[in-house]
């Protein structure tokens, strides 16, 4: 019996215990293997969605700053500054009275651009042109007092109708009037005239003018101007011509602040005013 079995059968079995142990030392590494293949896989997709990930937010930080930067810049930008107006100025420093120098410089300035070299030397006044200028302790009376000592003597002098011997220039109508109740200590006698535009109409003032004499007109540089124009008021027997220069109205501005009432003004120097200096016929003061 033993014989017809062949080979030896522990032989066999030997190899077979072998080859068994062998096949399932592979098939746990094969299973392995089909196990780490997937999870590769995995992290080959996480990576590409970590990497998209960080490129967005690399995209998103790159955004960020650029709004950044754009609101650093405007940032950065300087702010407009308001312009400071005249009331700002004055509010914030002592008032100082005017002079014969701050009106010549306001003629120059004034004519700078509209006359020759030449014409604009012609315009220039001595100081013989001027009277003394208010210091800012003078009334209105106190001061033509100073500056017109022989004042009672020259009003009686005065017989010329459609002229005034002293002419008082102002910004407003409102000015104009409380100027003239400022007049009582000084005018004696004299004849003061309002000479303004509000409520009063030229022809009216004309005819005023025309009826008798008249030694002192108070009024706005516009309807002064106006009145000589149209020959209502002349200028024949002027002697002098007060500007009320240091007064200020609410907003602390100068008769010569006001852009219009300027303009006015400096055409009433043209219409006769400054060549009454240039040929010591007028002088003119500073209130």
């Amino acid at each position: 019996m033993g014989d017809d079995l062949g080979d030896e059968w522990w032989t066999h079995e030997g190899v077979s215990d072998a080859e068994e142990e062998t096949q399932t030392e592979k098939q746990p590494t094969e299973k392995t293997n089909a196990k780490i293949k997937p999870e590769k896989r995995k992290r080959v997709t996480e990576k590409t969605v970590k990497a998209k990930k960080t490129k967005k937010n690399e995209q998103k930080e790159c955004i960020i700053p650029q709004k950044k930067e754009i609101e650093d810049e405007k940032s950065a930008k300087p702010k407009r500054k308001r312009k400071k107006t005249i009331t700002d100025v004055l509010s914030s420093s002592e008032p100082k009275p005017g002079c014969p120098a701050d009106l010549q410089s306001l003629v120059t300035q004034y004519f700078s651009d509209k006359r020759s070299v030449i014409e604009q030397e012609e315009l220039k006044l001595l100081d013989s042109c001027f009277l003394s200028s208010n210091d800012l302790t003078h009334t209105l009376s106190s001061y033509l007092k100073q500056v017109c000592p022989k004042w009672s003597k020259i009003q009686k002098q005065h017989t010329e109708k459609s002229s005034v011997v002293l002419l008082i220039v102002c910004s407003s109508a409102l000015r104009t009037i409380e100027l003239i109740k400022q007049l009582t200590a000084f005018k004696g006698e004299a004849k003061a005239l309002k000479l303004f535009a509000k409520h009063i109409k030229i022809e009216e003032q004309v005819k005023l003018l025309q009826k008798g004499v008249t030694h002192i007109g108070v009024g706005t540089p516009g309807r002064i101007s106006a009145l000589i124009e149209k020959e209502g008021l002349g200028l024949q027997a002027l002697r002098y011509v007060v500007l009320d220069w240091n007064w200020r109205d609410q907003k602390l501005r100068r008769m010569v602040d006001v852009p219009e009432v300027k303009l006015d003004f400096m055409k009433l120097l043209e219409n006769g005013i400054l060549n009454g200096c240039k040929e010591d016929k007028i002088k003119i003061g500073l209130f």
